[in-house]
């Protein structure tokens, strides 16, 4: 892709987050790409069938109107899922309809590239079912910025990258947990890319949890699961992402896996948000199981590596920017004032040089505090989770923890349990099925009751709003 093409794509992105907010932007755009513009097409892609179809079905007038803006040339769109990290293209125009994500090309005729998934056919009856989630290129070891945050993490994936591509099993299995948006993700992408590169023939799979389970339903409702089974059975390194997310007979189907892998001394290597011990959805046996590994933390950032971070994000975006430049000052504002995590940090720098592509302003300063206003937050939010609600309000109640999750009605249960679920909605992120199924498997309407119920209860009982207060605060701190 040309720097013209790239600068229009830019443009377009902050054209399309001023128009649709940065909510929607992040939920939808966020991992859409250019990959090239021949004539008055231009080719996109994303990673699933899903964003793809929701694309389709709702943005692409707007993103037509955006390209449009920026270069008038442009009146069509290739939409392309991302197959292992390739794009194939497929029509989708403002007066054309889209074609449905299921005729994209079988992985078999893809180019090969690190990390694909080489499986028999006589075993795939489904091949768009039985293959990795796409990684990104741009996370390679290269592109990690280590510190002492990360250190370790970075050390071992280094050294579990390394003996996978020499079909050698070092710690078995290794889980890397961190909160949100502090290197996770790229480094299990970075140990697919590496382990993958001189042998694109072994069996190197990436798998995001909901991918995993998307594979798991498809098998059972294709009347496949065998052929799954086996195909997971054959791999040689098996990273599997957001593993927080994995819920119900995936789960289980997981726990099989993890240990026939690991008893043919096959590598694994998984990533969530808490520690194994916090993974409520696995059985005691699978947790135990990644606990025995190598159990790896990344801490939240210190300012040093905060500031390392901003820096490399700078120093390349001027490697694709003629006269950018990012001084020490703005360096050194971002790096202080947003303390979230590295998404944060690299969607700082992201604005800034969309904003100084827009308007030719140069960065300052006073361009990053009018700029990234939303993104600087005075302290870190702590982050609550629900297994930390389950114990407080357990504990202020004096009641089992166990109790909570059970089907129990008797009063002395049912209104802690209502006040669990109501702080769980009001201090996670979590959605009301997750939440849910973390409080024993309940239905997503039992949530929605009690958290309705607590709230009337609050604006008729200023007792309990002061009670319900103290235990947030609680949570907090």
């Amino acid at each position: 892709m040309d720097m013209d093409a790239e600068q229009v794509w830019l443009r377009v992105r902050a054209r399309l987050r001023a128009a649709v907010g940065e909510d929607v932007f992040t939920s939808w755009f966020a991992r859409l790409e250019l990959e090239e513009v021949v004539g008055d097409l231009a080719h996109l892609s994303v990673p699933t069938r899903f964003l793809c179809s929701w694309i389709q079905s709702n943005y692409t007038e707007k993103l037509l109107e955006a390209f449009a803006a920026e270069n008038d040339s442009i009146g069509r769109l290739h939409l392309t899922v991302r197959v292992n990290g390739q794009a194939r293209p497929r029509l989708v125009s403002s007066n054309e309809p889209a074609v449905e994500a299921e005729a994209a090309a079988p992985v078999a005729d893809a180019r090969p590239v690190p990390a694909l998934v080489s499986s028999q056919p006589a075993a795939a009856p489904r091949t768009d079912a039985l293959s990795g989630s796409a990684l990104d290129r741009k996370l390679t070891f290269d592109t990690f910025v280590v510190g002492g945050a990360n250190e370790m993490a970075l050390g071992v994936a280094k050294q579990v990258a390394s003996a996978a591509a020499n079909n050698v099993v070092t710690f078995n299995p290794v889980y890397i947990h961190s909160s949100v948006g502090l290197g996770k993700t790229h480094l299990l992408n970075a140990i697919a890319w590496a382990a993958g590169a001189s042998d694109t023939s072994r069996n190197i799979v990436y798998l995001t949890a909901d991918h995993f389970m998307y594979h798991f339903i498809t098998a059972v409702k294709h009347q496949s699961a065998l052929a799954f089974k086996e195909w997971l059975r054959r791999i040689d390194l098996l990273l599997i992402d957001d593993m927080q997310f994995l819920q119900g007979k995936s789960a289980t189907e997981f726990g099989h896996t993890l240990s026939t892998l690991i008893s043919g001394t096959k590598q694994v290597v998984v990533a969530g948000d808490a520690p194994p011990r916090d993974l409520e959805m696995l059985d005691d046996r699978v947790r135990s199981r990644l606990s025995g590994g190598l159990v790896i933390p990344i801490s939240p950032f210190d300012p040093e590596l905060r500031r390392a971070i901003v820096q490399k994000r700078a120093d390349q975006a001027a490697s694709r920017f003629a006269g950018l430049s990012f001084p020490a000052p703005v360096i050194d504002f971002i790096a202080r004032s947003i303390i979230s995590h590295g998404r944060d940090l690299d969607g700082a720098v992201n604005r800034l040089v969309a904003a100084n592509q827009l308007t030719g302003e140069p960065i300052t300063v006073p361009l990053a505090e009018k700029t990234l206003q939303d993104l600087i937050r005075s302290r870190e939010t702590p982050r609550v989770r629900i297994e930390d609600i389950l114990k407080i309000v357990a504990r202020h109640y004096k009641v089992p923890r166990n109790e909570l999750l059970s089907s129990r009605r008797s009063r002395d249960v049912v209104r802690p349990r209502q006040i669990a679920m109501y702080l769980a909605k009001a201090l996670t992120s979590r959605s009301l099925p997750e939440i849910g199924r973390r409080f024993g498997g309940r239905d997503h309407t039992t949530v929605l009751h009690s958290v309705r119920k607590v709230e009337q209860l609050m604006s008729q009982d200023g007792e309990l709003t002061q009670e319900i207060e103290l235990l947030r605060r609680m949570l907090e701190e």
